[in-house]
């Protein structure tokens, strides 16, 4: 799979269970929502310090937003 797509779902995944909108986790970050949306479909190449801000954001582990769909997510 895309590490970009798994990425995307991964963060979607786990902001739609935090009950947060796009402009909610924008907004905890400093960032445009568009920029969430394009993370989420996959077209946006995320940094290693992107990641750690949406972890951060999302409230867990950035290496949850890596994991494959059957690891399990740590709260």
């Amino acid at each position: 799979m895309d590490i970009r797509k798994l990425f995307g779902e991964n963060v979607k995944r786990i902001r739609v269970a935090a009950g947060l909108s796009q402009a909610a986790v924008a907004v905890r970050m400093g960032v445009d929502r568009a920029y969430i949306s394009s993370i989420e479909r996959g077209g946006q190449n995320a940094t290693l310090l992107s990641i750690n801000e949406i972890a951060q954001a999302l409230e867990v582990r950035p290496f949850d937003l890596l994991a494959e769909p059957d690891e399990p997510v740590a709260s």
